[in-house]
């Protein structure tokens, strides 16, 4: 398997390297490891979900 660090998912997904390392850390990406300081990433990983965002309810008035 072929895994990817944390800038270079950064640049695929368009987000901060900081924000790829927290997913790792809150473990809301799977098959992520802890090398040492570096986190490796599975290649084929898909982006997580941000809860920050929030969705908008479109309300029938």
């Amino acid at each position: 398997m072929e895994y990817l660090t944390t800038a270079e998912f950064a640049v695929k997904w368009g987000i901060s390297q900081r924000r790829v390392a927290i997913y790792c850390k809150e473990g809301r990406i799977d098959g992520a490891v802890l090398k040492g300081r570096i986190w490796l990433i599975p290649s084929n990983t898909e982006k997580p979900d941000d809860p920050r965002k929030k969705k908008m309810k479109i309300q029938n008035t």
